[in-house]
């Protein structure tokens, strides 16, 4: 493919060679130059492509795309661009490269700081059920028909996105749904195309400091991008921050939420405490209207659920598919209701920083349990001080906490547990600490009494347990399973 196809619809110079130059492949990681490739220098936190110029010139590239000045050899014949910003170029080069994947596909952006993972699967359930052949980008994996990948990021690099895509239109799918993070906008990794409806969920502080967002006004800038980048916005009303999210947006807007200005909304909530299992039932109202019923906990379910039948009345999905799908779909890890007894509900959430517990732990405090059961560790290698804050919430908020090892990465795990302790010392919260996972859910398990719920927090959808730089399996669903298995306890 000629450099001048792969640059077209870009603003840039040619520094040296010519725009005619034929290109075998697009590569950004130094580490895969091979011969007669295009080699985008891309800046990251640690480390810069520009800086492997010269290198990626010697192992064969025959055309280079930089942002800044690179010290080659006088008689190298290599074909040099020069661009503003090479990841945003990057972003449409790699489009380009694949021959523009998603105008095949219906394409749905969800950004926001919570319900991102679980309105996407919502999405999948739902247009799954209607007919439609989907395709998911996410958290937890990437999901192209029968195939699963596991995500590294939660919104991949822009060449990456567009070869995901273009598998998936090759697989014969229509649509994708993806979640769309504030890093991702701020990198320029969803140009190069148009998303046909934009979502935004809510937002809070989250994800500001060293190598993230410098603070929370550039974080709400950032999300305020997709609404840039769609044909239809659609956004929580409810949201405090929503104005100021879409402002200078360019596309049409709809709005979700419970208040009575929002276009979608939900009315006449009631929570649903079936043996095991915790719901929220509603009505529908506006631009639709429909019963309709989530086996999940709490207002945030029904927001996620409104954000889900915004999107899936645009592709014209029957009131009935839309009250089936919300009922069968499950995330993983996302309040995971897993059955052990019908005298108490078991669940696992990835709730893993101190606002994400509050949430979670006054969300379950609604369905008046007979105890609150809290059994969560904190990562190691990371702040102190979020150990402190969710030590604190659990111990305020929880019956009793059990508190237990995480990824405790390069720290020894009880030093973790003492940080935990420090944050539990401010409340007059009921604890036990069990290093040992397994044995902790083993704990909160055969302690269980009649009309209790038991939260293991903090895993969610992760099946490992990082220790000394080495990843274990550990899921903790295979956890439950051996724990009941062994015949142990009696529940």
């Amino acid at each position: 493919m000629k450099i001048s196809d792969l640059m077209a619809g870009l603003d840039y110079t040619c520094v040296r060679g010519s725009v005619e130059t034929d290109v075998t492949s697009v590569v950004y990681d130094s580490r895969k130059v091979s011969a007669g490739c295009f080699f985008l220098c891309i800046e990251g936190a640690n480390f810069d492509g520009h800086a492997f110029a010269a290198d990626a010139v010697a192992a064969g590239a025959a055309a280079l795309l930089t942002s800044k000045p690179v010290d080659l050899p006088e008689d190298c014949s290599v074909t040099v661009i020069s661009v503003e910003n090479t990841r945003y170029a990057m972003a449409f080069v790699s489009a380009a490269w694949f021959g523009h994947p998603a105008e095949k596909l219906k394409v749905i952006g969800i950004t926001g700081t919570k319900g991102k993972t679980t309105t996407t699967y919502l999405v999948k359930s739902i247009l799954e059920n209607a007919g439609y052949k989907v395709g998911l980008v996410g958290t937890i994996e990437v999901i192209i028909g029968d195939t699963h990948i596991h995500a590294d990021n939660t919104t991949p690099e822009s060449y990456l996105l567009q070869e995901y895509f273009a598998k998936m239109a090759e697989a014969g799918l229509d649509t994708v749904v993806m979640e769309v993070s504030s890093q991702a906008l701020m990198l320029h990794r969803t140009q190069g195309f148009v998303f046909d409806y934009g979502i935004f969920t809510n937002l809070e502080p989250d994800h500001i400091g060293p190598n993230e967002h410098a603070s929370f006004e550039e974080y709400l800038a950032c999300k305020g991008l997709l609404f840039k980048q769609c044909r239809v916005g659609i956004v929580n009303g409810d949201d405090s921050h929503w104005r100021q999210v879409i402002e200078g947006h360019t596309c049409e807007l709809e709005s979700f939420g419970l208040g009575e200005d929002c276009m979608l909304r939900a009315e006449d909530l009631t929570l649903v405490h079936k043996p095991g299992e915790l719901g929220v039932r509603f009505h529908v109202k506006g631009l639709m209207d429909l019963e309709a019923e989530v086996q999940s906990p709490g207002r945030f379910s029904v927001y996620n659920a409104l954000a889900a039948i915004a999107i899936c009345r645009h592709f014209q999905v029957d009131t009935e598919d839309i009250r089936k799908a919300l009922l069968a779909a499950k995330v993983k890890g996302r309040i995971e209701m897993v059955k052990v007894s019908d005298r108490f509900t078991l669940l696992i959430d990835y709730a893993h920083n101190a606002m994400a517990l509050k949430s979670l732990l006054t969300t379950l405090r609604e369905y008046e349990p007979n105890r609150l059961v809290c059994v969560f560790g904190c990562g190691g290698n990371r702040s102190r001080q979020r150990r402190f804050e969710m030590g604190e919430v659990s111990g305020n908020l929880a019956d009793l906490t059990v508190i237990t090892s995480d990824n405790p990465r390069f720290e020894e795990p009880q030093a973790i547990i003492d940080d935990i302790k420090t944050g539990m010392a401010r409340t007059k919260g009921k604890y036990v600490e069990i290093c040992d996972r397994k044995e902790a859910i083993r704990y909160a398990i055969s302690h269980g009494k009649e009309g209790d719920i038991i939260v293991l927090a903090g895993k969610g959808h992760e099946d490992y347990q990082e220790i000394k730089g080495v990843k274990y399996p550990m899921d903790e669903r295979v956890l439950i399973r051996e724990i009941l298995d062994e015949g142990t306890i009696n529940i």
